[in-house]
């Protein structure tokens, strides 16, 4: 019997390429998406879509999605709590394995394992060390597609949100932009691709910009800073704006 698994799902590319790789693989049975959820306004943590997306993206992979409901600026106490919980339940579920697409944030993976190894799961990096310009033009060539949610402004103008990544949008970004985003320059939505039974309809809304300062809003769920631990001694990615392209 293969190891029961939750998928730390974001909603974005990296999360699905990491999922694609996980079903290729075969290794592991996902039993359930696991994806933070801002509980005042609907929307995934940091990519700012809204949960009737989630759960068509839920629908077309063909898996059930749990989501943790965080409130707007949970302290690390709470965040821990409400994710240790969760945990546990899906442990006692039958899980023992925890995956998720980070690429090479370091202390993002030391942070996760050190935590589920408190809980009694393994932690499973799928894209763990492959080169970013590599997995982004993988991600583009296996048919999947993606637009930009939220782009912090520390990194990208308003110009880049609302934008599909293809060949264009990776050329255009500035030579101090990870390609697949992963120190926080932005996140992103997968309407379409391999995993999908069918495309993710939806239509571009408006483009508002939001300003935070340290601590970050709520710690998330993703390689992009997703599930992160945010404290007031961090440099934190989320000391700034952010443009944000709603999704409807």
């Amino acid at each position: 019997m293969k190891p029961q698994a939750i998928f730390n799902w974001s909603g974005g590319k990296d999360s699905a390429l990491a999922l694609y790789k996980v079903r290729q693989a075969g290794q592991y049975h996902v039993q359930t998406l696991l994806t933070t959820v801002n509980e005042g306004y609907q929307r995934i943590s940091m990519h700012g879509v809204r949960t009737a997306l989630l759960e068509r993206q839920a629908a077309a992979l063909g898996l059930p999605c749990r989501q943790l409901l965080l409130p707007e600026m949970p302290s690390m106490a709470i965040y821990e709590q409400l994710m240790g919980d969760t945990m546990q339940e899906l442990k006692q579920a039958g899980a023992s394995v925890s995956i998720f697409g980070d690429i090479f944030l370091e202390d993002l993976r030391r942070y996760r394992e050190t935590k589920l190894a408190e809980a009694g799961l393994e932690a499973v990096f799928p894209l763990w060390g492959v080169s970013t310009g590599e997995l982004i033009r993988e991600f583009i060539g296996l048919g999947f597609k993606t637009i930009t949610t939220c782009v912090s402004e520390k990194y990208l103008d308003r110009s880049f949100v609302g934008r599909v990544i293809d060949e264009d949008f990776l050329r255009d970004l500035p030579a101090n932009v990870d390609p697949c985003g992963e120190n926080g320059e932005f996140h992103t939505f997968v309407f379409d691709g391999p995993l999908f039974s069918q495309p993710i309809p939806f239509e571009k809304g408006e483009i508002v910009h939001r300003k935070y300062t340290a601590p970050a809003p709520q710690p998330t769920d993703s390689a992009d800073y997703d599930c992160a631990p945010a404290t007031s001694t961090d440099p934190s990615p989320f000391d700034t704006g952010f443009w944000y392209c709603d999704l409807l």
